[in-house]
Parts: structure tokens; sequence; C-alpha cells
């Protein structure tokens, strides 16, 4: 739980009330939305800037050697836990290629100084991840009394210039997060410019990461107007701007157009946080979030890794990688997550730039080992022209298709299957440069009979996280004790003062009368042997809010707790 740090950002209550607002004049036309109109053409590197590390160009964030970079990461809140030092590590074994690092420039917080900057820095390169460092002192600047300015936050940059130099192909320099807040919004130019051009003169030739106003989700579109003399205010012409979404941002209509809008002005543009996890302020609509920026190549970077005030954006529970939330499960494993789309950065030994030919299709996959509960496939390895690096196995389900494994050999062990259950598979290769093969044929498999039901070997937890005048939040955690995985789970419990859910993360709820039960999502329907899955909610309630005490999972019970 955090202790000093304010709510996580985007979710003040006045910040969040005011965007609501700002829905109801963007419905009625009162809002611009400029961007697309703003000049054409593609903003790109100026001919006489000298490329150095990470840097923008035609519209597109590219590594020094001409790479295109993709950011596919999350926001770690250094600065208020700085003890956390392994969270680096496992935010890149979960598949990162970028991570957001919170700092503070001494204004509002702790200050992180010189020697501690470049450490974060070193263990962002020994976890292969590119580093954007950011100062949070400068959230809802012109509504939060605390904030500090852009001009504070560009003094605290160049205080590390020494730390910095010699860094642009590892790090991208966030000036401010959420550097202004709703009111007066139109304030946020001049001082975005003044700062760009404040560290130029000093020196700095690293990416610039510009957060939006309001915070940060722009609801009032002065980002999207402004962006084109931003941008051109900067003699190196390398920014990158972020865009924030959280509850403005619940519908696709929106997601599309604001994204779409940057495209088309060939200005470049990264989701720096966005969240999924539905509030009392509204349902931030993070799958097309994710869609739309994989089908753009926009970067993006969830909020956050672990530690929020309110936890129903904590992507691990606790900082512990083995125990994702509904919300992480979603971002690491879910379609267009982060396991799915990241790409290592070249400056690694990653992708390798300008291939582009796909490698063939794997040859048919052959099921073997079959079980109640795992199965062996094996094919004929595919072939490119430069080299197969890895290998995913998806379960297809009429159209739809779920990521159930990755290899880097033509085998794979599937495990936490359903007992007497018909599934079919089949097998993609991708390169190093991330170029995805055509499927391979498909295999049907039929799991043997017996087993499947976890007796007593679980335990569930549940917790109200927070409660309003008819409302609540809730989170339910089903931990697997026993020795084998736990798949196609479904879990029944009662609610005994007619409470209802009204929004669920990390599974489906049914209810009927009293009794809730619920199927899990893609992403969390296995359980690892003595692992765990976390489900988040909203919901509706009475004057009594008395939590459930049992529960079952497919019809037996399961411990408390």
């Amino acid at each position: 739980m955090r202790t000093a740090p304010p709510a996580p950002p985007g979710r003040s209550l006045r910040g969040l009330l005011a965007a609501l607002v700002g829905l109801l004049v963007l419905a009625v036309g009162g809002a611009p939305a400029a961007a697309r109109t703003a000049p054409p053409g593609s903003a790109g590197q100026p001919p006489d800037a000298a490329v150095t590390g990470l840097h923008v160009q035609g519209g597109r964030l590219l590594e020094g050697n001409g790479n295109d970079f993709v950011m596919r990461g999350v926001n770690h809140a250094h600065t208020w836990y700085p003890g956390q030092t392994r969270s680096l590590a496992d935010i890149k074994a979960l598949g990162a290629n970028t991570v957001r690092v919170v700092l503070s420039d001494g204004h509002r917080w702790t200050r992180n100084g010189p020697a501690d900057v470049a450490a974060v820095i070193d263990r962002c390169k020994a976890n292969r991840l590119i580093c954007v460092l950011e100062v949070h002192d400068t959230t809802g600047y012109g509504e939060e009394p605390a904030a500090g300015t852009l001009d504070h936050a560009a003094d605290y940059w160049i205080s590390l210039m020494d730390v910095l130099a010699g860094q642009e192909d590892y790090v991208i320099v966030n000036i401010g997060n959420e550097p202004w807040g709703n009111t007066d919004p139109a304030g946020w130019t001049a001082p975005t410019i003044a700062a760009v051009k404040k560290l130029r003169a000093a020196g700095l030739a690293h990416t610039l990461m510009i957060d939006a106003p309001n915070w940060g989700q722009d609801w009032q579109g002065v980002m999207r107007a402004d962006a084109r003399s931003v941008y051109e205010a900067d003699p190196t012409g390398n920014l990158l701007f972020s865009i924030h979404m959280y509850s403005v941002f619940d519908t696709a209509a929106e997601i599309d157009d604001y994204l779409e809008a940057f495209v088309d002005a060939g200005l470049p543009l990264v989701i720096g946080e966005f969240g999924g996890p539905p509030d009392q302020w509204g349902d931030p609509d993070e799958d097309t979030m994710l869609a739309a920026a994989e089908r753009l190549r926009l970067g993006y970077l969830a909020w956050s890794w672990s530690g929020n005030t309110d936890p129903v954006l904590d992507l691990a529970i606790g900082f512990d990688p083995d125990r994702l939330s509904g919300w992480g499960q979603r971002v690491f494993h879910g379609v267009h997550g982060i396991g799915e789309t990241s790409r290592e950065a070249t400056v690694f030994g990653g992708e390798t730039p300008g291939d582009t030919r796909p490698p063939a299709a794997p040859g048919a996959p052959v099921a073997s080992a079959v079980t109640a509960a795992s199965a062996t496939l094996t094919w004929p390895a595919a072939t490119d022209d430069v080299g197969v690096t890895g290998y995913e196995v998806v379960r297809v389900t009429g159209d739809t298709e779920t990521r159930v494994a990755a290899s880097t050999t033509p085998t794979a062990t599937l495990t936490g299957l359903t007992a007497g259950t018909t599934y079919t598979f089949a097998v993609y290769a991708r390169d190093a440069a991330g170029n995805r093969s055509p499927r391979s044929a498909t295999v049907t498999v039929t799991t043997d009979q017996g087993g499947g039901t976890p007796g007593t070997a679980c335990s569930v937890a549940y917790r109200v996280v927070n409660e309003w005048p008819g409302g609540f939040q809730g989170e339910i955690t089903l931990r697997n004790t026993g020795t084998a995985a736990l798949g196609g789970w479904t879990l029944g419990f009662t609610f005994r003062d007619g409470q209802t859910i009204t929004h669920m993360w990390g599974g489906t709820a049914t209810r009927d009368g009293a009794e809730v039960t619920v199927a899990p999502a893609p992403y969390t329907s296995t359980v690892p042997a003595g692992g765990s899955v976390t489900l988040g909610f909203t919901g509706g309630r009475g004057t009594a809010n008395t939590a459930p005490t049992a529960f079952t999972v497919n019809g037996t019970p399961c411990a408390i707790g």
C-alpha cells in the first residue's frame, strides 16, 4: 500500500470528476479535435540533427541503428519503494521490453539523487529494458496545490546530465508526469515548450517524452491541438508525446479517434499509462487500447507494477511476480498483451533490423503423452531466411485463438488441461525480428477422463477494497494449494445481503438468486500448482455488505484465506 504517494495518476477524484464533465462536453462537440486538421506531413528528424541512440523519425520511435522500437512495458513506483530492487528483473521475466520508472525531483517527495538514478539505469540495462525516467512531482499542476512546475523538473534533469550522458541508447526522459490538471489546461503549452528548449539548450540529447494535461488524459484536446507547435519547438525533432488512458477513454471510438489523430498527423505517440479495472467514475476500454496500439504499432506502458493506494491497479500483488492480479494477467498474458507482442530492443541483441520476411509455417503438430491434465505437442520445425527464434502454441476455438504455450524448440508440453475435454491446437513460428509465420495445421486432442477436480487443494481469499454509498469494489484470490495445475475451474459462492456484481475482470460472473458462479477469463483459466489468480469486480450493495463465508471450485469446498 502507498503511504505518502497520492492516488494513482489519472485517478484523482477531482481530476476524474472534471474528466466526466469533459466527456459531456465532448458529446456535444464542445472540445477541439484539432489534431485531425493539423498540418500534413511527417514529424521527422531534421536533416541537420545528429542521430544519437533512441530518436524520432517519420513519426516513429527508432533505435540508433534505425530499427523501429515499440514499447511494451509497465510503470514502476521506484521513488516510493526504493527497496523493491528485484522488480525490474521480474518485469523483464514476464516479457516487457520497457519500464517507466517513477522518480522525484525533491519538490514534493524525497529527491532521487544521481547515485540512485545511475543505479536505476544500470538495473534497466542489466535486465535488457529500455528505461523511461519520469518526474512525478508535477502531477496535476494548477489544480493540485502540492505539484511542482515543469521548469523545476527541467532543472532536475539538467542536474543529472553527468548520469544521463552516454545513455541515449537506453534512456528516455519523461520531463514531468501529468504536468497540468483540469484548471486552464491551455496553460500547459507554453511551459512545455519552455522546458523542452531549456533541456536542449543545456545539451540534453535524449528522446523527451511529453505528458498531456487534464491529468494526462487530454479530454479537452489541448495536447492534440498543440502537439505540432510543441514538436516544432524542439530543434532536434526528438519528442515523443504520451497520452494516459483511464476512465475518460471508455469507448472504442474515443480511443481509436485519439490515437489515429496523431498517426494521421505523423506525430509520435505512446500510451504512457493506462488502466483497465473500472471504478465509480467509469470503465476504461483496455481491450481496445491494447488492440489499437498493436494495430497502429504504438507503444504502451501499463499502470502499474505494484504498491498502488488503490490496489485494483496493481499488476502484481505485493510485488510478487507469481501473484499477478486479474489486471496483471490481462496485461502480460492476454490478447495483444506484453507476452504476445513485446520485442526486445536490438541494442540488447534483440530483433534484427530490416528483416520483414516471416518464417514458413511449422509442420502439423502431433500429440503424445496425453493425460487428464496435460499433453505434449511436437511439430516439424519452421524455416526462415534469417532464423526461427521461437514458437507459440495457440488453442483454436472457432475464430478465436488463445495463446497457451511458448517454446524455443519444436515441442511443448501443455499443462492445466481439463479432463475429458477436446481441444484444438495450432502453432506459429517467430523470427528474431518478431515476424510471425502463417499458422500450422491444427491437431485435435481429447484429454483422458478422471482427475481435474481440485478437492480441497484450493483456498479462496475475499476482501472489500473500497465502499461507497450503494456500491463497492471487491477482490477474490483463488490459490491452487495442490501439486498439479488447476484448469477449467468454476468458482461458486453466496452473497447473503443481496449484493450484485456489475462488472468483473479476470472472470465472468452469473447469478441465480443469491448464488454466484464465476467462470475464468482465458488468461486466468489455469492456476499453476502453488500459484494463484486474482479477480476484481465492482458491485452494488445495500446497508449490509457481509463477505461470503464459503467457496467451492468445481463444486468442491475450498479453504478460506
